[in-house]
C-alpha cells in the first residue's frame, strides 16, 4: 500500500513542470495570467464556492473558513464547552457532540453535550443544546437521571453571549 501511494505521489512531482497550452488562457482577449482572468470567471460550485465563505446575505457574517454554519456560534460554542472532551465536530452540519464528563466536585454525576447550529446566521433561536446526566449509583453502574429544566438553555445562553463578544471584537478590528 505504501508503495502505491509513493508512486502516485512521484508521478504528480513529476507532473509539476508540464506547460499546458491553449486550455485556459486566450492572450489575444486581454487575459493577464496564464489561466486567464480570474476575476471573470464564476466558480463550478456557485457564488460562494464549495465552502459558501464570504458574508452572509443578510449580513449575518458567517465568514470563510470552510464551514457551514455561522463562525461566531460555532467558535463560541467550542469555546464554552471547552472544559468538555469533545467526541466529535461537524463544522458542515453544526453538531458538537461531547465526551462524558465528571466535575471534580461531584465525581458520582457525569454529563453530555450535544449543541446544534441551526443555520448561518447570528441569532438566539440558531442555537440547540441538548444536555444528559448520569449518576452513579451503588453498584458503580451509571443510570440516567433527570436534567434541571434550564441547564440547556443556560449553556445556550453562555455561547450565544460568547458569539456576540467574538462578533463585537472583529468589528472594532
Amino acid at each position: 500500500m505504501a508503495g502505491i501511494i509513493v508512486a502516485i505521489g512521484l508521478s504528480l512531482v513529476g507532473c509539476a513542470d508540464a506547460e499546458v497550452e491553449g486550455v485556459y488562457p486566450d492572450r489575444r482577449q486581454g487575459d493577464s495570467t496564464p489561466y486567464g482572468n480570474v476575476e471573470k470567471r464564476g466558480s463550478v460550485f456557485g457564488e460562494g464556492g464549495l465552502f459558501g465563505g464570504g458574508k452572509d446575505k443578510q449580513g449575518g457574517g458567517v465568514g470563510g473558513g470552510g464551514i457551514g454554519v455561522n463562525s461566531y456560534l460555532w467558535r463560541a460554542s467550542l469555546d464554552t464547552i471547552s472544559f468538555m472532551p469533545v467526541n466529535s465536530a461537524d463544522p458542515f452540519g453544526g453538531v458538537i457532540v461531547t465526551d462524558w464528563h465528571s466535575m471534580v466536585e461531584t465525581p458520582q454525576e457525569r454529563f453530555k453535550l450535544n449543541v446544534y447550529i441551526l443555520g448561518r446566521t447570528l441569532r438566539a433561536d440558531g442555537i440547540r443544546v441538548a444536555v444528559f446526566r448520569q449518576v452513579q449509583d451503588n453498584s458503580g453502574s451509571w443510570q440516567d437521571a433527570a436534567v434541571p429544566d434550564q441547564a440547556g438553555i443556560k449553556i445556550e445562553d453562555a455561547i450565544l453571549t460568547r458569539a456576540r463578544q467574538l462578533r463585537f471584537d472583529t468589528l472594532q478590528e
